[in-house]
Parts: structure tokens; C-alpha cells; sequence
């Protein structure tokens, strides 16, 4: 089978319509359907049918996809051969970060990078979901993720997920709040705070709807703001109560906040890597992910867990 046709299909996969996998290739979304076309001939099956406007994936097209994986990576392998005889990960990598997770690891990691000469990476900050992942690896050689530490694991099957670290979520408070002085804080006193939160779908909004069921506390939220910086401001000048991540929170003096863990309730999120199958094969990308891990384990004395198996 033609590998030109093999990525428009995988393209197609990833990325959900034709339109999306011809800009993906640079090419037009008539050369995308023609390469999908001459690969269904070639195939001798079916393996896209109408949905709506659109295409999607039959049975025989999402069991080729798999196999197209294993051939795509089976070439990446190869070619990442070539590159071990120069002894050092070289390249550019593109990595797509979420912002509190840039704040941070990006400086430690770049610096490190920096020790490797011809190993360049480019850094776009991505306000993501869990749901978004899938669609970024697919633009990204390396992207950093995180989710609810209650929400089902990235799916294995056709990505690599290294994890890094399991980050807490604590109360942010006002030095001042009647909590302040408490080591811990009990979710029941935190009844009838005013909460800042972040957009739906996003892991820490995912915690505080988890606290909701587990508890039967249901947080006011008053506020929804994704830039951890911002509601820091606002929770330090008493406009409410936040979920922050312990490790990129700033709690130092001046800052005119406290955190504090909650009581009897675990509350966090995960961050991870993920990348297309096979993508770890290349020494530059191993590099990076290396680096984010080598990052974590001084940041926070947590060694990251050795990488995820992709599905056989």
C-alpha cells in the first residue's frame, strides 16, 4: 500500500474530516479524498461512508487505521536509526503545554535542552482539555496533559502517555480567611464560600463537581477564570475561594495567600505526556520527554513513572 495514501488516512483519523487532514498535508481536501479513494480501491473495501456533511471511519477503515499506526512507526523507527549513529538527539520538537504546567516546568526544561546542541524545541501553551489530547498529538510531536486524577486514563491504544506527576489541588485562601490558621480544611466548612473556578470540561472544574458527588457539598461558583494567575489576585483580594495546584500556587510572603490540603479528601490532577505512537523511537523526542521527567523529579522530589506501553 501506498504510504502517501496511508497517511492521508491516519490524518483523516486523527483529525475527523477531510478538510482538517488536507491542511494537516498541505494539499488540497480533493488530493486527501482522491489518495482515500485510491486506498479503498487498493484495499478492496470500504473504509469511509457518509455521516451528516461528512465522512467517518467504517469498521474495516478503524481496523486499518490500527495497522497503519504500526507501519508509520515501523518507519519512524527506521529513520530514528539513522539518527542514533550521530550519537545525540538532534531536530526540533514542537511541544504543546498547558499554561500552569509551562509556568512550572518550561524554564527548567528549556534549560536543559539547551545542553544539547542541535536538539531544538518549539513551545506552544494550550489551553486543553482531556478531550483535546487526541487532536493535538496529532499536531504536536509532545504534548503535556492533565486531567482529573478520577477521570478514566488516556486511551493507550494509539497513543504513548508517560506519566509525570501526581499534582494536589489545595484551598486557596485570603490570609485573612477565618480557615487560614486550620492545617487542613474540611469540606463542609467551605459550604458557603464563593468559588472560583475554571471553565467546564477542565480538570479542576472536573475535581470540584467530583467533591460535589462524593460529599454532597455543592460549591457557589462565582467566577469562571482559566489563568491561575488571575484568580490567585482574586482569591488574595477576597473575591472568593479557588482549587490551585499546590506546586505552581504562589504562596509566597507578600503574596497574601495561604493553601491548605482538604480534609479526608484526595484532590488532584495528573499530569502526563502524550505522543503518537512510536513517536519516543526518535532520540530527539525521547530527549525532550526525558527532560520533563528529569524537571518533575527536582522539582517536587517525585520521580516520574517509566513510559506507558502503547497496545500491541
Amino acid at each position: 500500500m501506498d504510504i502517501g495514501r496511508l497517511r492521508a488516512l491516519r490524518e483523516f483519523a486523527d483529525r475527523g474530516s477531510v478538510t482538517a487532514a488536507a491542511k494537516a498535508l498541505h494539499c488540497t481536501p480533493s488530493a486527501v479524498s482522491q489518495q482515500l479513494r485510491a486506498l479503498q480501491e487498493e484495499a478492496g473495501l470500504a473504509l469511509t461512508e457518509p455521516s451528516g456533511r461528512g465522512l467517518r471511519l467504517t469498521d474495516a477503515g478503524q481496523a486499518l487505521v490500527a495497522r497503519v499506526d504500526e507501519v508509520l512507526s515501523a518507519l519512524a523507527r527506521a529513520e530514528s536509526e539513522l539518527d542514533t549513529y550521530r550519537n545525540v538527539p538532534r531536530g526540533r520538537v514542537r511541544l504543546a503545554i498547558f499554561q500552569s504546567a509551562g509556568l512550572m516546568l518550561l524554564p527548567g526544561l528549556l534549560r536543559r535542552i539547551a545542553g544539547f546542541d542541535g536538539l531544538e524545541v518549539t513551545v506552544r501553551d494550550v489551553d486543553m482539555t482531556p478531550a483535546d489530547v487526541p487532536g493535538l498529538v496529532a499536531d504536536y510531536d509532545v504534548v503535556v496533559a492533565h486531567r482529573d486524577e478520577h477521570a478514566p486514563p488516556f486511551d493507550t491504544g494509539r497513543l504513548e502517555v508517560r506519566h509525570l506527576l501526581r499534582e494536589p489541588l489545595d484551598v486557596a485562601l485570603p490570609e485573612g480567611h477565618r480557615l487560614a490558621r486550620e492545617a487542613k480544611v474540611d469540606v463542609a466548612a467551605l459550604a458557603d464560600e464563593r468559588w472560583i473556578s475554571v471553565d467546564f470540561g477542565f480538570p479542576v472544574d472536573d475535581v470540584l463537581r467530583s467533591l460535589t458527588v462524593r460529599t454532597g457539598v455543592r460549591p457557589k461558583v462565582v467566577q469562571r477564570i482559566n489563568d491561575f494567575r488571575i484568580t490567585e489576585r482574586l482569591v488574595a483580594a477576597g473575591h472568593g475561594i479557588a482549587l490551585l495546584p499546590r506546586y505552581t500556587m504562589d504562596t509566597r510572603r507578600g503574596s497574601g495567600l495561604v493553601c491548605r490540603p482538604l480534609a479526608g479528601i484526595r484532590a488532584a490532577r495528573h499530569i502526563e505526556v502524550a505522543a503518537r505512537a512510536g513517536a519516543s523511537a526518535r532520540p530527539a523526542v525521547a530527549a525532550v520527554i526525558g527532560a520533563l521527567a528529569d524537571e518533575v523529579a527536582e522539582l517536587t522530589g517525585q520521580a516520574a513513572e517509566p513510559p506507558a506501553r502503547s497496545a500491541p
